[in-house]
């Protein structure tokens, strides 16, 4: 294919590029079938790394030649979360499905800030339809976003305006005094980013213990609230977790929503994890989360769609919008053409282009159904139950952590070593199952104590794959003993 154009950046030749664009379909489309007969990792060789460290081209090789570099230089190195045992940090796996909407909206290429056009009635309908699946208010506020961590700042900002006033606005925090944001121990870490960004400042953000179980201590968060009054500190929000970021625990949604109404607080909860678990066998575990004033849900996690896509949900429309909205002249609403519409996602949070995440949601709900999604939910937990099960039963092996969600936290630890060196092994053992392209597994702290941590929230993972994983960590355990106490590698 022709690199030159004479103008504008389409084809020179539309049946060139046609026969480029089939086969690089084809290309991913075996990549998806046959991915876990690959590693699910592979360092990058040093060639390759260098190869990144080139000027800025000022002159194109054309669509083919940019392909090629592609398919060799970023294909076969990436993260691996399309593997069928990725269980590292906790991210979905994608899905065909997905993948096609992307291309589909990739195309389209519509801006989802405003307007009267159809991938906005998609975006609405997404929102109802998750807010249905976790239970909550159909008819409450909602906006897709980049993922649970803007999801929960978007929560925090509402509440932050809701509960200190519309001149937080216009004045920032001078004159409000010293506020407080509460949530467990086990929160994840975005939570001090959103009290940092929000001016309240990461000593608003209260930690509170948690219980055996890794679940938040209510009688402790009483204490906390009580205390902060006396001391002349306002207490603005607690942030309850469904799905802690180390274990998975759900933290008791209606103990903390009786509280907060008891307290008059704002109940947020970060429900990245397991907020979904409305639609599995265990929806249970989340029945207080529809009396949240507001919700984070991550849609790349458990419910598998491709990065980049998270949701906050907001009781009350009106006290959303009113954190966010700006309607400058050259964004006036009308009432006829295509600046009509009733909703413009662009007054309920920070971005004003915004891309075109829904298409991803919507298409893999109406393909799957709903239930499909909570099928795989109900199969990951199980394969990590029996992961747990297995650890349990081997003689070298120690679980530091019930089972929440679908994680599983444990240690390797033959006898004759103290803490310390647990720790030293331990994390050999992680990077030497990465480096084995096996599996990817991450390591986290517990109590102290460093762990091993596998989230099977892949809905690519079979029993065989976990089978796997143990065999591995039988064949690497004692070499990750020898590299971490010698000090040798």
């Amino acid at each position: 294919m022709s690199a030159e154009r004479p103008e504008g950046l389409d084809p020179a030749d539309w049946d060139d590029f046609r026969a480029l664009a089939h086969r690089a379909l084809d290309d991913l489309v075996d990549r998806l079938e046959h991915r876990r007969d690959e590693p699910v990792w592979r360092p990058l060789p040093h060639e390759v790394r260098a190869s990144f460290d080139g000027p800025l081209p000022r002159e194109g090789i054309g669509v083919e030649a940019a392909y090629a570099e592609v398919m060799t230089r970023v294909a076969p190195y990436t993260m691996g979360n399309d593997h069928a045992r990725f269980w590292g940090w906790y991210m979905g796996a994608g899905t065909p499905v997905g993948n096609l909407a992307d291309l589909v909206a990739s195309v389209l290429n519509p801006n989802l800030g405003g307007g009267d056009h159809a991938p906005v009635l998609v975006e609405q309908q997404v929102v109802r339809w998750c807010a249905e699946a976790v239970g909550y208010p159909t008819d409450a506020s909602g906006l897709l976003v980049s993922g649970a961590s803007e999801a929960n700042l978007v929560g925090l900002a509402v509440a932050r305006s809701a509960v200190l006033g519309p001149g937080v606005r216009t004045d920032g925090l001078a004159g409000t005094g010293r506020v407080a944001v509460y949530a467990s121990a086990e929160v994840h870490s975005c939570h001090r980013k959103s009290c940092e960004v929000l001016g309240l400042g990461e000593a608003a953000l209260r930690l509170v213990p948690v219980r055996d179980d890794f679940t938040l201590d209510v009688d402790a968060l009483a204490e906390a609230v009580a205390a902060d009054r006396a001391a002349g500190i306002r207490p603005l929000a607690v942030v309850a977790t469904a799905g802690t970021i180390n274990t998975g625990a759900v933290d008791d949604l209606d103990a903390v929503a009786d509280l907060c109404a008891r307290e008059g607080l704002w109940m947020h909860v970060d429900g990245a994890i397991g907020g979904f678990l409305g639609l599995s066998g265990r929806a249970d575990l989340v029945r207080g989360l529809a009396r949240a004033d507001s919700v984070a849900l991550d849609l790349h996690k458990w419910m598998q769609a491709p990065i980049d896509v998270g949701l906050v949900l907001v009781r009350d429309e009106a006290a959303h919008r009113a954190t966010f909205s700006v309607v400058p002249a050259y964004l006036r609403h009308a009432t006829r053409g295509l600046a009509a519409g009733d909703v413009w996602f662009n007054e309920y949070g920070i971005d004003l282009t915004r891309g075109f995440r829904a298409l991803r949601v919507w298409m893999a709900l109406l393909a799957h159904g709903a239930d499909a999604h909570g099928a795989v939910m109900d199969r990951t937990t199980a394969l990590a139950h029996r992961l747990a099960d297995r650890v349990d039963d081997h003689p070298l092996l120690e679980r530091m952590a019930p089972v929440g969600c679908d994680i599983v936290c444990f240690r390797y630890r033959p006898d004759g070593l103290d803490d310390e060196q647990l720790d030293a092994v331990n994390r050999e053992l992680v990077l030497l199952v990465q480096e084995s392209g096996v599996a990817i597994v991450t390591e986290t702290a517990l109590s102290g104590r460093l762990a091993v941590r596998v989230a099977i929230g892949n809905h690519r993972t079979r029993a065989e794959d976990v089978d796997l994983f143990l065999e591995a960590l039988e064949r690497l355990g004692p070499q990750a003993v020898t590299t971490a106490t010698s000090g040798a590698r």
